[in-house]
C-alpha cells in the first residue's frame, strides 16, 4: 500500500463513528472477543476520533481522549503491518501535541509492545487484564 494514497481523517464520534463502530465491532468483538459492555465504554463522544482510508475504504481507527490518553486502536487483519497502525498514532500523537500535552499514555495489548515502542513509547507499571487481555501501560514524551 502507498503511504501517500493512505488519508487520516480526524473528527468527532458524529462525524466519525459509523466507520469506526464497524472497525471496532469486527476486531475487539469479533476477532479478540471483548465484550461488547467492555468495548462501548460511553467515552467515545468526549474523544477524538482517527479514521485511517485507502481509496476512501475504512481500515482502522483510534481515539484519544481529553487527558491524552489514546486508545480503541484497532486495524483490519487483511491490512495490518502496512502502517496503517503507524499513521494513526502519528496522528493522535499530533492532535495531542496540538493540545498542549507533555505525554501521551496508552494501555497496550502485550503482543503490541514492540509496535509501540518503536513509535518511541516506554511500557511502565506492572502487566494487568482489560477485557480479559493482558496490556500495560505504556508513555511518549511529546514536549519538543
Amino acid at each position: 500500500m502507498q503511504e501517500r494514497a493512505l488519508t487520516i481523517r480526524e473528527g468527532s464520534w458524529d462525524e466519525l463513528g459509523t466507520e469506526a463502530t464497524e472497525i471496532r465491532r469486527i476486531v475487539f468483538i469479533e476477532e479478540q472477543r471483548v465484550p461488547q459492555e467492555e468495548e462501548w465504554d460511553g467515552r467515545d463522544p468526549e474523544c477524538r476520533h482517527f479514521l485511517a482510508l485507502h481509496d476512501n475504504l475504512p481500515l482502522g481507527t483510534a481515539r484519544l481522549l481529553p487527558d491524552a490518553h489514546i486508545g480503541r486502536v484497532a486495524v483490519l487483519a487483511q491490512t495490518r503491518g502496512l502502517g496503517i497502525g503507524a499513521a494513526l498514532m502519528r496522528a493522535a500523537v499530533e492532535a495531542a501535541r496540538r493540545d498542549g500535552h507533555a505525554t501521551v499514555e496508552l494501555a497496550a495489548q502485550t503482543h503490541a509492545l514492540a509496535f509501540y515502542e518503536h513509535l518511541g513509547f516506554m511500557a511502565f507499571g506492572d502487566e494487568f487484564l482489560d477485557a480479559g487481555i493482558p496490556h500495560r501501560n505504556m508513555r511518549l514524551d511529546i514536549v519538543d
